[in-house]
């Protein structure tokens, strides 16, 4: 066996570890606001479930994600909407995600079979999906709680919204830089140390990737600002998070992925982990 291969091996629990979180999340904030809302807005619950069922319809139709993660994104969709549901709510960025994913991910797909590095016919694994929306889902509880027990202040509504804007918006991040990087071509060098190396190396950054990687933040921030309700300047703040975030995955990927330390899921989680905490302090100040 590899090295490689062993150090996959060794390093899934921690894929499990963001699944189980994001599944058992996305799981107690439904039952929590089900038991709440299904007798006072039953059409509010039935709409989540039909969003979330959609979700996972298509992305399983369109060979976007396997089954088990089709039905957590769906999970993951249920739950966002219950905690912000009507046409102000986090499934904007959520969409604005999951389409910039879908194009990514196809762009340029035969460079990347080429090159060894092209996602599976399948699609993403349903621990990719969880690390991605683990986060965002996490935020997404005290929102919810303050629905239910009409504490808003207490758990600070503004600040949970935007850290779980900001974890959707460094998840496109991410995904933009690693899947057109690859793609749009120039040398990928590592970031702590600037070197050359190979395409597809963990911590590795290029000027093509890391500036789709921006825009990827920019687009879901300004779907998150309008989706929402936010000011310009916390619409502004998501997006900077999300920058934030995205270099630390890299930071991550170059110090700890490479060692054998963590996986690509948990630098997922993290740095999405990262980008909503980052945006929660700031935005708790002003």
């Amino acid at each position: 066996m590899s090295r490689n291969r062993q150090s996959a091996t060794r390093l899934r629990w921690q894929s499990r570890a963001a699944l189980f979180l994001a599944v058992g999340l996305a799981c107690a904030s439904i039952v929590l606001q089900c038991v709440t809302f299904v007798p006072l807005a039953p059409a509010r619950v039935l709409q989540a479930f039909a969003l979330g069922a959609l979700l996972a319809f298509f992305t399983f139709k369109w060979r976007a994600a396997t089954l088990a993660a089709s039905i957590t994104g769906g999970l993951a969709t249920a739950a966002l909407y219950l905690a912000t549901p009507g046409l102000r709510t986090a499934l904007w960025p959520l969409l604005a995600l999951l389409l910039l994913t879908l194009a990514a991910t196809r762009f340029g797909r035969a460079r990347k079979e080429s090159l060894g590095i092209a996602e599976g016919p399948q699609g993403r694994k349903a621990s990719q999906v969880a690390a991605n929306l683990g986060v965002a889902v996490l935020a997404s509880i005290p929102l919810g709680i303050a629905r239910v027990f009409l504490v808003a202040p207490m758990l600070g509504g503004t600040p949970m919204r935007l850290a779980l804007a900001a974890a959707l918006a460094e998840a496109a991040a991410d995904t933009l830089s690693s899947e057109l990087g690859e793609v749009l071509g120039g040398e990928p060098r590592l970031l702590t140390t600037l070197r050359p190396v190979p395409a597809g190396t963990d911590g590795a950054v290029s000027p093509a990737g890391t500036l789709a990687g921006f825009a990827g933040a920019v687009i879901v921030a300004i779907a998150a600002a309008l989706g929402l309700n936010l000011t310009s300047g916390q619409g502004a703040l998501v997006a900077l998070a999300a920058i934030a975030g995205f270099i630390i995955d890299s930071l991550l990927g170059a110090l700890l992925e490479r060692r054998g330390w963590l996986n690509n899921d948990a630098v997922n989680f993290l740095s999405g982990l990262a980008a909503a905490i980052i945006a929660a302090l700031i935005g708790s100040r002003y």
